[in-house]
């Protein structure tokens, strides 16, 4: 739903320019907690930040009481990263790339393109100073001084073979329809997430794929469903989960391949996986679905939420998941 959502809220457009309007600046809003909210990450061990709808920024030091940021943007915000206590970044629409030096407090911006209409759907940084960003259409940017630039970089790894001649040709003979082209031929990139020097990659159309270079070139598994894809990560005993559409969860064994399709016993999109202390993995779904798995992931029992709303995304905070969903911060109890 995070990225379903982000997805469901922009224009389709072709791949202009890079000269963009000055951004607005998000205004104060009481109610901002119980606003739409697409990600939750910690900020070190005591503090945490979302984001969401109309450049909200929330950040918090008990998962209860919410304080907003001042942030430079209205585009809404998709996905956050903090490298460390302090140094965060948070991406969205508008390719819009904010950066906080003060735990989340203050933001500015570093990359702000409305005139592209593509949002950035996550980021992801190895150091200070190396990140990636990516998102719908295949969008990847990249940065080597923390963000003070960012580069464009195409990757015709993720091609259809059928499409690769055709590119190819069309760059040698327009440029200008090269560019165009490239701009929506790959598929949406939807969560990126590094497991020590790998990085892993999915998205759309079944897409997983790692990569050993931070992103230089990418390896694609076989393709083994071809709906989308929103989360992937490694669970505590070291396998490896990703969860997508209609309830879809497989699981691999350490190396990943070959993967085993993970009866849910749901047919909600799962947003998002959540480790919870050392055995729980929590699934968090639309209509109120959070699934638990006390076994590494292998079954899952139902733990559906009486509202019924979209848990987005979520973490582990200090004994409770607190979670982000379509009215805002949500803190939820796990019951043994």
């Amino acid at each position: 739903m995070k990225r379903f959502l982000a997805l469901s809220l922009f224009c389709l457009s072709s791949f202009l320019s890079q000269a963009s309007a000055a951004p607005i600046a998000s205004e104060p809003a009481p109610l901002a907690s119980q606003s739409l909210l697409l990600d939750i990450v910690s900020a070190g061990a005591d503090k945490l930040v979302a984001v969401g709808e109309h450049g909200h920024i929330l950040t918090s030091t008990d998962g209860n009481n919410w304080q907003q940021a001042q942030v430079p943007v209205q585009s809404t915000l998709t996905s956050v990263y903090f490298v460390n206590e302090q140094s965060g970044w948070a991406v969205g629409h508008d390719a819009s790339i904010l950066h906080s030096n003060d735990g989340g407090l203050s933001w500015h911006v570093q990359q702000y393109l409305p005139e592209r209409e593509k949002p950035l759907l996550d980021i992801v940084f190895r150091d200070e100073n190396h990140g990636l960003a990516v998102g719908a259409y295949g969008q990847l940017y990249r940065t080597h001084d923390g963000g003070k630039s960012w580069t464009f970089e195409f990757h015709d790894e993720f091609l259809h073979p059928d499409d690769a001649d055709y590119i190819e040709e069309l760059k040698q003979e327009d440029e200008e329809a090269y560019l165009d082209e490239i701009s929506s031929i790959l598929p949406h990139f939807n969560r990126i997430f590094m497991d020590g020097r790998t990085l892993y990659l999915v998205g759309e159309i079944g897409l997983i794929a790692k990569s050993n270079d931070f992103g230089v070139s990418w390896q694609t598994f076989d393709e083994i469903y071809q709906g989308s894809f929103f989360d992937l990560t490694r669970t505590q005993q070291g396998n490896l989960l990703v969860a997508g559409l209609r309830g879809n969860v497989f699981r691999s064994l350490k190396n990943g391949t070959p993967w085993q399709h993970v009866d849910t016993g749901t047919t909600a999109l799962i947003n998002s996986i959540v480790l919870a202390g050392e055995e729980s993995i929590l699934l968090l779904g639309n209509n109120g679905v959070l699934l638990e798995s006390r076994d590494d992931g292998v079954s899952f029992t139902l733990k559906p939420q009486a509202d019924g709303k979209a848990l987005i995304a979520g973490v582990w905070f200090k004994g409770k998941l607190v979670a982000v969903s379509d009215v805002g911060i949500k803190t939820i109890t796990i019951m043994k």
